[in-house]
């Protein structure tokens, strides 16, 4: 898969709150699906599909223990996400210090 198909992959997985979730949790450890869908308040199949949507992006693989099938967190594309990131850290670097440095000089009028 091309770096920028993958981005793609990991950016529309990552834009959905339950599936962050589920990648939160795998951090934790692996867990099968029904462990994964616990705390939501959604069905089975509903979280089976986020599921999908995950492992289609590359940010989870699914094992076979039997007759379990454990997700397990893969760090892989996230990496290649803060890769794509940390080229733009010095814009939002620059824009901080300028945006604390307007800080500082309101504080101090303000002080005056």
């Amino acid at each position: 898969m091309k770096e920028s198909d993958q981005l793609d992959a990991a950016f529309a997985a990552l834009a959905n709150p339950t599936r962050r979730a589920i990648l939160a949790r795998l951090a934790q450890g692996e867990a099968t699906v029904n462990t994964l869908a616990e705390p939501f308040e959604m069905s089975l199949p509903a979280i089976s599909r986020h599921i999908r949507v995950l492992e289609d992006a590359g940010l989870i693989t699914r094992g076979r223990d039997a007759q379990f099938r454990p997700c397990t967190l893969n760090t892989e594309p996230l990496q290649v996400v803060a890769s794509w990131t940390d080229r733009y850290r010095h814009i939002w670097d620059n824009r901080f210090d300028v945006m604390a440095g307007l800080l500082k000089t309101m504080k101090e009028q303000q002080d005056e």
